[in-house]
């Protein structure tokens, strides 16, 4: 994708404007473009692990999953526990890899080491740490969309 930038200065402009202009705004890149605009806080994870809270970058986290309306972000030996909701990570971080695999999952394909497809349209993903998850087939087109497969 080629990717134009241009900058205007307007001194009578009440503030910054970003207008991106893309083909689909699915696009890895357009994603990418969009997270690095959000501001810094937007871009920060917390965990929650036996009561307490710790500073996550999103490349530490391999997955995050929904269990009985809890969301658990999944890192390479550590599981910590998300106030966030799984869209609001899939909405936040999809600059930063993120995205839904099934319904209760959402995987960061930084950290995805291989996948393969599975019985009836859905895909085995297996990542970093070894631990294989599935894409279900509602969602196996979009992740390996992401990918440019």
């Amino acid at each position: 994708m080629n990717v134009k930038i241009t900058l205007q200065e307007d001194p009578e402009h009440p503030g910054i404007e970003v207008i991106l202009r893309c083909p689909s705004a699915a696009e890895p890149e357009v994603l990418r473009i969009l997270s690095a605009l959000r501001p810094l806080e937007e871009r920060r994870l917390t965990g929650i692990r036996e009561g307490q809270t710790f500073p996550l970058a999103p490349r530490q986290v391999l997955y995050a999953e929904s269990v009985d309306h809890r969301t658990f972000l999944y890192g390479q030996d550590q599981v910590y526990e998300s106030p966030l909701r799984l869209y609001e990570l899939e909405e936040r971080f999809a600059g930063e890899g993120f995205v839904r695999a099934s319904k209760a999952v959402v995987i960061n394909l930084d950290r995805l080491r291989s996948l393969r497809p599975d019985f009836g349209g859905r895909l085995i993903l297996t990542m970093d740490n070894g631990e294989k998850l599935f894409a279900s087939r509602q969602y196996a087109g979009y992740v390996k969309k992401r990918l440019g497969i």
